[in-house]
């Protein structure tokens, strides 16, 4: 069976631990591992400590009952007598320091006062004097025990105190032993295989929590994936919802807001192809009306053919202003354009674009008033700032009142310079303000067509605009007038080119 394409491309991801996935996987069986391996050595470590410390106490109550046994046997002062009961007296002590001895797997030495050996369960020391600090310490009263885990053994010294008759206790030796810790490490051997085993079992539970848990948690991105393919192929043109976390709720509302955006453009390029197509066929539909009307009176008066031709030129003429407008939006359109941005003197372009249009405002009897409140220099494109203030000039004309006014305000600030166009003209009513940038859109269509406009020329401002990285905002009221007003910065900012895809 062949896996789709976007399956592959996954499992190479994973592969290369570019996957989320595959990272809260090993990020969850990292931890539980550390965690299992852990706690396993704290435990055997735990127990060993106080494996040892409790080896260490049983050992040293019972050698304290001992050194109670050598001072009441009188033992530092009768070892070297020969006496029968003495014997059997020191046998008897020395048993209990070979039970010990032999049971803990270590050796007991009894020390005198003056530091010699007096008896060895070895056997191999009696008589020989330890001088250790061990020893000593134990003589001024400090009992020492230490484990040598290196060597495997337990070493403590036990004082052996006595009580004299003034009721005073003094140390007259000292027991030193050292006990195996055999039989501790081989039941931390045992502890440890089980442990491990039991490990080992964490590490395979663990292992399948990881996988399973990593799917849970990324199901919901999974989910978003498959909407958007669906987007993708065409199957489906609806929002998406994946509410399960907070993060996949901004992803798909950021989405959502795209998949609006998109729907809305498309919307608007089917509308635009449906008027262009419209606004194209009218003038041809007419064109082909006189033309018939013509061709079908075989003796056409020279006054009607007259009327008729001028009626074709100025079908002609708007098929023409139309296409002449779409050819300027198509140029408008592409983000690859490149501006001729110049240093010009606004103000200077403003009167020269206002001296243009002066005459046809007189055939309205509109008054165009120009106010500069200060010297502007800025960065643009000359062809395209002239369009701006063309558009909006003549806009303000056209769709004004007999003996109307239009005010053309040029200002500036430290950034931006501004360019403001009210007029007292007809208005534009307040649902259509959001569409009036709209390509081929006519809040008045019927004015519209009596003034002969395209419906393109904002459209065009607007792109024009936003190619000097500047801004546009209009306000209205019906039946009092316009107020557009141009923000744009001083300085050119370029755009930033964007890096080529490998």
């Amino acid at each position: 069976m062949k896996l789709p394409d976007y399956v592959k491309e996954n499992f190479k991801q994973i592969l290369l631990l570019r996957s989320f996935r595959a990272r809260i996987c090993l990020l969850v069986l990292a931890v539980g591992i550390l965690t299992s391996v852990m706690m396993r050595h704290a435990i055997m470590s735990t127990y060993q400590r106080r494996a040892v410390q409790q080896r260490t106490e049983t050992v040293q109550n019972q050698l304290l009952i001992v050194a109670k046994h050598l001072i009441s046997n009188n033992y530092f002062a009768t070892y070297r007598m020969q006496e029968p009961s003495m014997v059997a007296s020191r046998q008897g002590i020395n048993a209990e320091l070979e039970t010990i001895s032999n049971l803990y797997g270590g050796r007991v030495m009894v020390i005198g006062k003056n530091c010699k050996v007096i008896r060895d369960t070895y056997g191999i020391s009696e008589g020989k004097t330890i001088i250790s600090e061990e020893v000593i310490q134990c003589f001024q009263g400090q009992n020492i025990s230490h484990y040598d885990e290196e060597h495997g053994y337990i070493e403590m010294t036990i004082p052996i105190a006595s009580t004299g008759t003034d009721g005073k206790s003094s140390i007259v030796g000292v027991m030193l032993t050292s006990v195996s810790d055999e039989t501790i490490i081989e039941m931390i051997d045992r502890m440890n295989r089980a442990a491990i085993t039991l490990e080992f079992l964490m590490i395979m539970g663990i292992v399948v929590a990881s996988v399973l848990l990593s799917g849970v948690l990324t199901r919901p991105f999974g989910k978003i994936s498959t909407e958007i393919r669906k987007v993708k192929e065409g199957t489906s043109e609806r929002a998406i919802s994946v509410p399960d976390y907070i993060e996949t709720e901004h992803i798909v509302d950021a989405f959502n807001d795209l998949l609006g955006r998109m729907n809305a453009l498309n919307d608007s390029r089917q509308e635009f192809v449906a008027n262009v197509s419209h606004e194209l066929r009218t003038p041809m539909a007419s064109l082909k009306v006189l033309a018939d009307s013509l061709l079908a009176q075989p003796d056409v008066p020279a006054e009607l053919y007259r009327e008729f031709m001028t009626d074709m030129a100025s079908e002609i003429d708007r098929e023409n202003r139309i296409i002449t407008d779409l050819l300027a939006l198509v140029k408008m359109d592409k983000t690859s354009q490149d501006l001729n941005i110049v240093a010009l003197n606004v103000n200077d372009l403003a009167e020269l674009t206002l001296k243009r249009l002066r005459p046809i405002a007189r055939k309205k009897d509109v008054e165009v008033t120009y106010e500069s409140m200060r010297p502007v220099i800025a960065e643009v494109d000359e062809v395209k700032m002239t369009l701006i203030m063309t558009n909006l000039v003549e806009n303000a004309i056209k769709y004004n009142r007999e003996h109307g006014w239009v005010k053309v305000v040029l200002d500036a600030d430290h950034q931006y310079f501004t360019l403001q166009v009210s007029d007292s003209g007809i208005g534009i009513p307040e649902e259509d303000l959001p569409h009036v940038y709209e390509r081929f859109y006519r809040a008045d269509k019927s004015h519209s067509r009596e003034i002969g406009g395209t419906g393109l020329g904002l459209a065009i401002t607007k792109s024009a605009v936003l190619l000097h990285r500047g801004s546009i905002s209009v306000t209205s009221k019906l039946g009092e007038g316009s107020t557009f007003t141009v923000k744009i910065p001083l300085n050119y900012i370029a755009p930033a080119k964007t890096a080529e895809r490998r």
